[in-house]
């Protein structure tokens, strides 16, 4: 009969209740500790400890201390594993100790599983014992309210003080298949593999875990790091830059509290291996009242994608997509273009596939003369030659290498996708071991193998031979969309930023100005100045008091010319009838303002006029917005879109991280739907396309000079035709950390 458990008898030595209840909902990372912190230690005694000491260690199934040690047993751990629980002599076979101190050896690791109020205590006695490194599965610290979160804020210090990495709380472990350790309380323990997993939430890295076994997935590394006290996803991304087991990162991420550093550790992991991750939470998180174009059209999720771009991120849509783009970049070599072939026995899924192709900005490949006259020799007459290269439905596993033989071969083929369909010719299990043994492995070779138990078989022989499957063309051809992005950022040029001869004496003059009279916003008649100062063309204009001098105004400009309200209050001109143009004439100026003055003044009674701005008519063009809004995680994003309906109804606008340089500027504008209107659609005229990222550019260093700059609009920013010089007829900007004295 088995003992009653030790753990239920925890409150003589660590008062607290009686059962480890584990929230597998994750938070975000606590407030840096006011400690000052040790160096931080490898994350060897980690991943790979000597020594376990398993704190709270069960002898009753189904509590977390009692699984945990089942699955280091179970995993074939070959180092010590250290019971400890103060009412229990031995657990599963294992001698159990009272305390660390009673065992009297150092230890590598410490899990701990404790209640909540007896952490404390149980990291103190590892720091004792010499642990190197601290797993807290309990939960009930940050994410149940002050008090959790002082005791969380307590057990980090104690960490840190002795030199001991802290991962969680709040989470399910660690594994590591090449060192053959469990030390979760997950149910499913995958093969050994090249994929390692960092997720924020347990519950869905359990999830994970699960869904590899059931596909017989290889991971690496996986780690569930909770509450972030101390480890977080910049951590263990760092400790996988040179680490020989993974060759793919995956991640799962609700929150990134340290951007510039992300930034900077993803990058170079991206450098040397591909880092794929699922970021959620983004549609609400980091929300604002934006005044700007650019703001109210910048969110969380476009900066998460600006920010993966920039650093050579995979981002993942969902958890189908992480798996399916992990899989493909860790079995297969990149492509090295976009040039893809279609090898298929059915036509529908064929044409499928080549759609996909065609929607996802790949290119179906042309092969060549000889290629196809060699596979008119062995394919059926019926057979389709060009690409998709069709089989037809009665082919056989040789039939479908004679095609792939030969496709290999060809100078046109970057990458390869086999469809098929199970019919009664195609003994799919023997084709999948053809394919293996037949792949040179110079170029992608991805499967889409379709239906059920037909091809229940092939898929697992697939898997194990290292040919990714997908259960659908349109998901293959979507993993190799994300290795040519991927392979394309490896083979990105040098990243040369470009530095403009600039005013800043003049700029600097105008901020100062801004900030003492306690206005955040900046309107047209200082952000233009502002925008001249970097070299921007700005028309002549004047700001006029009244009527009298708006004429004044305009007799010195040359007519025509555009009138427009000046507020600071008034955000979008048009809307409350302050913009005239073409003005022809003094008669026309003086009713222009006279009538402008009393429509604003019904529509906006609260607002501050300060006048109207006389500016000379410009010459027609295409209208532009360029935009910056700085993002509290990763700063300074710029924004391009095409004007009018393509901003404010289709939301044709792509983000950029500043700095950019000349060729990243050129790339937000081909990221646009709008682009080919650009460069001359149904007989229009192209743009400048070179002005408009050179003025991109010049939006950068300005962003990246000056901080103070929250937000900034050019909206229109005019180009024509190449020689035409382009102009911003409209600006504003928005300044941070100023005092208004409205406020």
């Amino acid at each position: 009969m088995m003992a009653s458990d030790g753990a239920d008898k925890f409150s003589a030595v660590f008062p607290n209740s009686i059962e480890i209840k584990v929230n597998l909902i994750m938070t975000e990372s606590s407030a840096a500790s006011s400690t000052p912190a040790a160096e931080p230690q490898p994350l060897g005694d980690l991943f790979k400890p000597r020594s376990i000491a398993v704190i709270g260690a069960s002898r009753t199934p189904g509590k977390v201390g009692y699984e945990i040690l089942v699955n280091l047993k179970n995993s074939g751990y070959e180092g010590v594993i250290v019971p400890v629980n103060p009412t229990a002599k031995e657990v599963l076979g294992m001698k159990c100790y009272g305390d660390l101190a009673e065992y009297g050896q150092p230890i590598d690791l410490s899990v701990i599983v404790v209640p909540t109020k007896a952490v404390k205590d149980a990291i103190e006695m590892s720091a004792r014992a010499g642990a190197k490194a601290a797993v807290v599965i309990t939960a009930g610290f940050k994410e149940v309210g002050y008090e959790g979160a002082e005791l969380e804020k307590e057990i980090a210090d104690i960490c840190r003080s002795n030199n001991m990495r802290l991962m969680g709380p709040n989470c399910i472990g660690l594994i590591n298949t090449h060192h053959k350790m469990n030390a979760t309380f997950a149910s499913s323990f995958p093969p050994a593999g090249g994929i390692s997993i960092i997720s924020q939430s347990g519950a869905l890295c359990v999830a994970i875990l699960d869904l590899a076994v059931s596909k017989k997935m290889g991971l690496g590394k996986i780690v569930s790091f909770g509450n972030k006290a101390d480890l977080n996803e910049v951590d263990f991304l760092q400790a996988f830059v040179s680490d020989s087991d993974t060759k793919v990162v995956a991640c799962y991420l609700e929150s990134i509290t340290e951007g510039d550093e992300f930034l900077r550790i993803a990058e170079q992991v991206a450098s040397v291996k591909p880092v794929v991750i699922l970021k959620v939470g983004t549609t609400s998180a980091g929300a604002k009242a934006a005044s700007s174009h650019t703001g109210s059209l910048a969110g969380a999720d476009m900066a998460y994608g600006a920010a993966f771009k920039r650093v050579g991120v995979i981002r993942a849509e969902n958890i189908e997509a992480l798996f399916d783009y992990a899989l493909a970049l860790a079995m297969q070599p990149l492509p090295k273009g976009k040039r893809v072939v279609i090898i298929t026995n059915a036509g529908g899924p064929g044409i499928m596939a080549a759609d996909a192709v065609e929607n996802l900005g790949l290119k179906m490949a042309v092969t060549s003369e000889e290629t196809k006259a060699s596979l008119r020799k062995v394919l059926p007459p019926t057979a389709a030659f060009g690409n998709p290269v069709d089989v037809i439905g009665d082919a056989d596993p040789d039939r479908y290498m004679a095609a792939f033989e030969r496709v290999q071969e060809d100078p046109a083929t970057d990458a390869i996708i086999v469809v098929v369909t199970p019919q009664n010719m195609t003994k799919p299990l023997e084709l999948a071991r053809k394919l293996a043994a037949a792949h040179k492995g110079k170029k992608p070779l991805l499967a889409a193998f379709l239906g059920g138990a037909g091809v229940a078989a092939a898929c697992d022989e697939l898997m194990r031979v290292g040919i990714p499957n997908y259960p659908s063309p349109d998901r293959a051809v979507r993993a190799l969309e994300a290795m040519c992005d991927y392979a394309a950022w490896r083979n990105r040029p040098p990243r040369l930023v470009t530095r403009f001869p600039v005013n800043h004496r003049r700029v600097e003059r105008l901020i100062n100005w801004q900030v003492r009279s306690g206005n955040k916003q900046m309107g047209e008649v200082e952000a233009k100045e502002i925008l001249r100062a970097y070299d921007f063309t700005i028309l002549p204009g004047h700001l006029a008091r009244n009527a009298n001098e708006a004429v004044e105004a305009a007799e010195r400009i040359g007519y025509p010319v555009v009138l427009k309200i000046c507020s600071p209050d008034i955000v979008h001109k048009s809307d409350f009838g302050g913009v005239r143009l073409n003005l022809a004439n003094a008669e026309q100026v003086r009713d222009a303002f006279d009538l402008m003055m009393l429509r604003v003044g019904r529509r906006a009674p609260n607002a501050t006029i300060r006048g109207g701005f006389v500016e000379k008519m410009g010459q027609r063009g295409r209208e532009i917005i360029l935009g910056m809004t700085r993002d509290p995680q990763f700063g300074p994003m710029l924004m391009f879109g095409l004007g009018g309906i393509f901003v404010e109804v289709m939301k044709d606008v792509t983000f950029h991280l500043a700095p950019v340089t000349a060729e990243e500027a050129m790339q937000m504008l081909k990221s646009t739907r709008s682009y080919a209107l650009l460069k001359g659609a149904r007989g229009q005229a192209p743009v400048d396309l070179e002005a408009i990222a050179s003025a991109l550019q010049r939006i950068s260093q300005l962003a990246t000079d000056y901080p103070q700059i929250a937000e900034l609009d050019i909206n229109p920013f005019i180009v024509g035709e190449v020689g035409m010089t382009p102009y911003a007829a409209d600006a504003r900007m928005t300044l941070s950390n100023v005092e208004s004295p409205n406020e």
